[in-house]
């Protein structure tokens, strides 16, 4: 099992949408970026932890808590036209998106990324990087039992 930071914007998926949808289910939808891609295509698996951080909002953080819940599979978005995510550029046979469907596990109090930068124990996360923008990085075992007993 592993553990993993996924990053979305409330405004497209947030932890109460999340709540919200049927099963209390949604796909990882529009990641373009091939290292976050590669993470879920080749690290990602049924039962893999995520904190749900909310990003480009006035107020960034961990909103919840999630896991995986599929393999890897296309993303649909990138064959859709219309979508903002189209790749004209990707096919069915050789589709360049993956993505992973994530559960729905609880909501938290908002653990903010200056109330990440707090504590020592996390200091080597990945999000807290200067420059990082990854829109999913990996989470150490012992970074998730910190944020999942002390703060969350």
């Amino acid at each position: 099992m592993r553990f993993w930071l996924m990053k979305s914007e409330p405004d497209e998926a947030s932890i109460d949408d999340l709540a919200a949808a049927p099963k209390r289910t949604l796909p990882w939808t529009g990641v373009r970026n091939y290292q976050a891609r590669n993470f879920m295509r080749d690290m990602m698996g049924i039962g893999d932890g995520v904190l749900f951080y909310h990003s480009s909002c006035p107020e960034p953080g961990i909103a919840g808590i999630a896991e995986v819940v599929s393999d890897a599979y296309p993303d649909p978005t990138q064959f859709d036209p219309k979508s903002p995510y189209y790749d004209a550029k990707s096919t069915r046979e050789t589709p360049r998106w993956m993505l992973v469907d994530v559960r729905f596990v609880k909501k938290i109090p908002l653990v903010s990324l200056a109330q990440l930068r707090e504590h020592p124990e996390l200091a080597g996360m990945r999000v807290l990087a200067k420059g990082n923008r990854l829109s999913i990085t990996p989470v150490t075992e012992d970074e998730w039992r910190f944020i999942t007993k002390a703060l969350a």
